[in-house]
């Protein structure tokens, strides 16, 4: 179920207590509060009161314990048969939010976890039948020389630079043209860093995933930027329209989401299978 469909209002409680563990041993505080925690599974409603910190659900201690959240969530939407899922979290800390980190290290560090992510998720007789995009061909020649160094899994990617890229021009990618019969699981990583990287990424979910049994994560793509009209559609509507054409088919299995401010927060998405924990304030 996508969160734009979701009939259930959030209003995060002001941060404090659980602790989370950064990958540097900092902490940062996070409270829920007295608030009361809403479980969705399918159609069924339940709620039951929060009375403690001890009682918080599963929010992860540290990256290791996120990707096997995660990994757990992928693989029962996978075995479920969803064809386009989300996983999305923070990578510079997990209390920190978009633009804490510099642009560039978040996508080094997203680059990373997605490795340790393949190797969590994919037998490793699967490998060589997963393809794994990332946002230009540039970063795909930086990750065979780093975190995907010796790996079995395709490396591909979704843009190509061109001479006027200052400009916002890249070379277009014929998607379709790229991927191979045997292909079986599409996992694109943090397209977001041009706004022609999630078109492609719709191009290539029409084209090589919809009619197909494939099935695609998009790992980090900041999808936020979209649902939340950060892009104004007078001046991207292509963009904007992903809204209504691509994200109504996805499924979102992992998300964390923090708010910083008096009111700040997180929002917190766990689905093992197909729940979605959270927090309301007051009962309403």
């Amino acid at each position: 179920m996508p969160l734009s469909s979701l009939p259930i209002a959030f209003t995060l409680q002001p941060p404090a207590t659980p602790v989370l563990h950064h990958h540097h041993h900092h902490h940062q505080q996070v409270n829920f509060g007295s608030a009361r925690r809403v479980v969705v599974k399918k159609s069924e409603f339940a709620v039951r009161s929060v009375s403690s910190a001890d009682d918080v659900p599963l929010f992860p201690a540290d990256y290791e314990e996120l990707l096997d959240q995660a990994k757990e969530a992928s693989q029962a939407a996978l075995k479920d048969g969803i064809q386009l899922m989300e996983i999305e979290f923070p990578t510079a800390g997990l209390g920190s939010v978009p633009g804490d980190g510099e642009g560039g290290i978040e996508m080094t560090g997203s680059m990373q976890l997605i490795r340790e992510f393949c190797d969590l998720l994919v037998a490793p007789e699967k490998a060589t039948r997963t393809r794994i995009f990332f946002p230009e061909a540039n970063e795909v020649q930086f990750a065979r020389k780093s975190a995907f160094g010796g790996a079995s899994f395709k490396l591909d990617y979704l843009t190509k630079p061109s001479f006027f890229q200052d400009f916002g021009f890249v070379e277009a990618v014929k998607m379709v043209d790229r991927v191979k019969e045997e292909d079986e699981l599409f996992i694109v990583g943090y397209p977001y860093f041009n706004v022609n990287e999630m078109l492609v990424v719709e191009e290539l979910y029409r084209d090589a995933v919809a009619a197909t049994t494939r099935q695609m994560i998009i790992f980090n793509g900041e999808l936020d930027r979209i649902r939340s009209g950060y892009y104004p559609s007078f001046f991207y509507p292509k963009l904007a329209a992903l809204s209504k054409t691509l994200f109504p088919k996805m499924e979102t299995v992992y998300y964390i989401h923090n708010f910083k401010g008096r009111n700040g927060g997180t929002l917190f998405r766990f689905v093992l299978p197909w729940s979605l924990e959270g927090t309301k304030k007051n009962g309403k």
